[in-house]
C-alpha cells in the first residue's frame, strides 16, 4: 500500500456515548463546582443582596451615619475573625478569642494607668499577653493532644478569671489613658462615611494574613494541615509546629483587636467583648471557610463579618427585637454550614 493511500491520523479525541453521558453535569452541579473553587463567592452574593434589600426596606440604612456605624461595629469582630479563620483553617476552633482580647486590653489599660507606663510599653505587654494566651492554647492542642474545642473552652474560663482578678472587675475609662491608647477610635471621612482608624488596622490585618496564606510556604502548610493532617505529616510538614504557630499568630492578632476595642469603646472593661467568640465563628462560617479545615479565605471572612453587621443593623432599623436579630444570625449559621456540606460533596 502506498503512503498516499494510508489514511491520515486524526488527533480529535473519540468520545463514546457513555463517556459523553458521564461527563454531563447539571447546572446545579456546575454551580457547586464554582462555589467550591471560589469560597468567597457565596458570601459576596449574600452581602450584596442583603444590602440592597435592607436599603429598599428603610431609607436610613443608606445614610452615611448608619454606614459609619456598621463599619465601626465590624472592626472588632472582623479582627477577631481573622484570628479565628487561621485556627479553623487547621480544622480547629478557638472559643477563647473574646476572653483573650479582653485580657490583652486590660493589660494595656492597667499598665498605662496604674504603672504609668508609656503607650508603646503597654501595647508591647498587651502583645505579650496575646501571645502567651495563644501559646497556651497551642501547647494544649499539640503537646497535650486536647481537642481544640475542649482546650479553648477551658482557657476561655481561665482567661476570664485571670482578667477579673487582675483588673479587680474595674473598668478603665478612656480619659484616664493616654490618647494613643484610644487612637484607634478616631474617625475621618471617606466619601462622606466616617471610618475609624480601627477599621484601617483591621483591613491591614486582612491584607497581611491574606498575603501570608496565599504567597508563603507557611500558608500552604496551614491549608495542608487542615485538609489532611496525616498526608501533611507524611509529606514532611511539622504539623505540631504549624499548629503552634497558628495559635501564636492568632494571639498576636487578638492583641491588635484589644487595641481596636479600647478605641471603639473609649474604655477597657473586663466585661465587654467576652462573648464575641461566637460572632467571630459566625463570620468565619458565613464567609465560606469550612469547619472541617483546608478550605476558605480571609476575604470571605471579612464578607461574613460585614453580613453579620448588616443583618444586625438592618433588622434593628426594621424595629425587630434583639432576640429576632440573634435568631436571624443563627439561621444564617445553619444555612452556611449546610451549604458548606453540600459544596464539599463536589465531584472531583
Amino acid at each position: 500500500m502506498s503512503a498516499s493511500t494510508i489514511p491520515a491520523a486524526t488527533h480529535e479525541p473519540a468520545h463514546e456515548p457513555a463517556a459523553q453521558f458521564l461527563d454531563r453535569r447539571t447546572p446545579l452541579e456546575r454551580a457547586r463546582g464554582v462555589l467550591h473553587r471560589y469560597p468567597a463567592l457565596s458570601p459576596a452574593i449574600v452581602l450584596v443582596v442583603s444590602v440592597i434589600v435592607f436599603g429598599l426596606l428603610n431609607d436610613r440604612f443608606w445614610a452615611p451615619a448608619n454606614l459609619s456605624l456598621i463599619t465601626q461595629q465590624v472592626a472588632v469582630v472582623g479582627t477577631l475573625a481573622v484570628a479565628q479563620t487561621l485556627v479553623i483553617l487547621t480544622a480547629g476552633i478557638d472559643l477563647s478569642v473574646g476572653a483573650t482580647m479582653v485580657l490583652a486590653s486590660m493589660v494595656m489599660a492597667q499598665i498605662t494607668t496604674s504603672a504609668g507606663a508609656s503607650p508603646v510599653v503597654a501595647l508591647l505587654l498587651g502583645l505579650v499577653a496575646g501571645l502567651a494566651a495563644g501559646g497556651l492554647n497551642g501547647l494544649l492542642v499539640t503537646r497535650f493532644k486536647l481537642p481544640p474545642f475542649i482546650a479553648t473552652l477551658g482557657t476561655l474560663n481561665i482567661y476570664l478569671a485571670v482578667t477579673l482578678l487582675y483588673s479587680h472587675g474595674a473598668t478603665v475609662r478612656g480619659g484616664d489613658m493616654p490618647a494613643a491608647m484610644t487612637w484607634t477610635g478616631t474617625t475621618f471621612p471617606v466619601f462622606g462615611v466616617r471610618v475609624s482608624t480601627g477599621v484601617i488596622l483591621m483591613l491591614a490585618a486582612y491584607l497581611v494574613v491574606a498575603f501570608v496564606l496565599g504567597r508563603t510556604a507557611w500558608g500552604t502548610h496551614v491549608y495542608a494541615v487542615g485538609d489532611d493532617r496525616d498526608a501533611a505529616r507524611l509529606s514532611g510538614i511539622s504539623v505540631h509546629r504549624v499548629l503552634l504557630s497558628v495559635y501564636l499568630a492568632a494571639g498576636a492578632i487578638l492583641a491588635l483587636a484589644a487595641w481596636i476595642q479600647i478605641g471603639r469603646a473609649n474604655a477597657a472593661s473586663p466585661n465587654v467583648g467576652i462573648d464575641m467568640n461566637l460572632d467571630s465563628i459566625t463570620a468565619v462560617v458565613i464567609g465560606g471557610t469550612s469547619l472541617f479545615g483546608g478550605r476558605g479565605t480571609v476575604w470571605g471572612t471579612l464578607l461574613g463579618a460585614l453580613i453579620v453587621g448588616v443583618f444586625r443593623n438592618g433588622l434593628s432599623l426594621a424595629g425587630l427585637d434583639v432576640l429576632y436579630q440573634t435568631l436571624a444570625v443563627g439561621v444564617l449559621v445553619i444555612v452556611a454550614v449546610s451549604l458548606d456540606q453540600w459544596i464539599r460533596k463536589v465531584r472531583k
